[in-house]
């Protein structure tokens, strides 16, 4: 049985505001919570119900912070964010993150400018998580990292690759002056990137949905990169989803750095 007040806290924390305020946000389903676990991040709180089959070794209290249970599928149901609640929820503490920017010149980071849609993001970091690559820096803009559809999304690559938020210019102005290391960036027209020259280390940058990298930071772009396309017909797709976008140009940056 969970209480009402414990019910309305941790729906409270479906929202962006309530998430900030608390530091807190929820991680659902075994796979997603079985990699948190695995992870040293703090649990505050967990809810299983009888179906769930993760063991409960890894479930003990010495594990969780503060309280876990084993609630009904209908109490699941109602502090669920998903329509159909799966069988555990984690109320987890959002940890402190500071950017080592001097680390960055170790391999590629993955820069995001203004992606608005949480499955996109969250798809992005269970990408670059395959292929290594240590961290996803997001511009102000960026859809918030703990919302339960990136969360979700992500497949519990989110407690393994670090998102950090920050004003792009300034990240690129002081790249400029202190690492000077190449950027990427993904544009409609860009050099062909199975042409390119790519190097083993830098920024690769993606923008907006819609709109594409902002003009304010085109100018930082070093290299634009674009994956061409290979249909002839008449009338076809004239974009490709950002996530896809990443899984192919993440794909051959890493093939060439081997």
């Amino acid at each position: 049985m969970i209480s009402k007040k414990q019910t309305s806290f941790i729906t409270s924390l479906h929202q962006k505001k309530f998430r900030r305020s608390e530091g807190l946000f929820i991680a659902e389903g075994e796979k997603v919570v079985g990699d948190l676990l695995d992870s040293d991040w703090e649990i505050r709180a967990l809810y299983f119900t009888e179906r769930c089959s993760l063991p409960l070794s890894r479930m003990s209290p010495g594990r969780i912070s503060g309280e876990m249970a084993k609630i009904s599928e209908e109490d699941l149901q109602r502090i669920s964010a998903l329509t159909t609640a799966q069988s555990v929820l984690a109320v987890v503490v959002n940890p402190e993150r500071n950017l080592d920017f001097h680390s960055l010149t170790k391999g590629y980071s993955l820069v995001l400018d203004d992606i608005q849609d949480p499955g996109n993001l969250g798809t992005i970091l269970r990408i670059v998580d395959w292929f290594g690559i240590k961290q996803v820096l997001c511009g102000e803009n960026t859809v918030e990292c703990y919302n339960p559809k990136v969360v979700q999304a992500s497949m519990g690559s989110i407690f393994r690759v670090p998102a950090y938020y920050g004003n792009l210019k300034d990240l690129f102005e002081k790249n400029n002056t202190e690492l000077k290391l190449p950027v990427y960036g993904t544009v409609l027209g860009g050099e062909n990137i199975y042409q390119s020259e790519l190097l083993k280390n830098g920024f690769i940058l993606f923008g907006n949905e819609s709109n594409g990298i902002h003009k304010d930071l085109l100018p930082f772009v070093d290299h634009q990169i674009a994956i061409p396309s290979f249909y002839h017909g008449k009338s076809g797709p004239d974009s490709l989803n950002v996530s896809i976008a990443v899984g192919i140009v993440c794909s051959e940056f890493l093939r060439r750095s081997d």
